[in-house]
C-alpha cells in the first residue's frame, strides 16, 4: 500500500458546522474503506492548517478519487502528498 498525507483546511462551509467535524471524519474513514484505503490518523491542528491525515491506500488513483470525493461535500479544501517510507526511498535511492 502507498502512504500519503494530507494537509487540509475547512472551507466557510465546514467552520459553520465544525461541531460536525468528528461525525464527518468518522464518515470520511468509511468511504475511504469503502474505496479499499485506510485513514491512518486524523489530527486536528493549529497553525497553517485545520487537519492533517495519514492513509495508505492501493494506489494514486484510488487517493485521487477519495479526494475528490470529499472535497465535493464542500467542508475542506486539501493537498495531497504522496509519502515514501525510510525503505521505500531506500529503495528508490539505490537506482540512483
Amino acid at each position: 500500500m502507498a502512504h500519503y498525507v494530507v494537509l487540509a483546511n475547512f472551507t466557510d462551509q465546514g467552520i459553520r458546522a465544525v461541531k460536525d467535524t468528528a461525525k464527518r471524519a468518522k464518515a470520511f474513514r468509511d468511504l475511504a474503506r469503502n474505496m479499499r484505503a485506510t485513514i491512518k490518523d486524523v489530527y486536528w491542528t493549529l497553525g497553517h492548517y485545520d487537519v492533517v491525515l495519514t492513509m495508505e491506500a492501493p494506489d494514486d488513483e484510488t487517493v485521487a478519487s477519495l479526494m475528490m470525493k470529499a472535497g465535493s461535500l464542500g467542508n475542506l479544501k486539501s493537498q495531497t502528498l504522496r509519502a515514501f517510507n525510510e525503505s521505500e526511498v531506500s529503495d528508490l535511492v539505490s537506482k540512483l
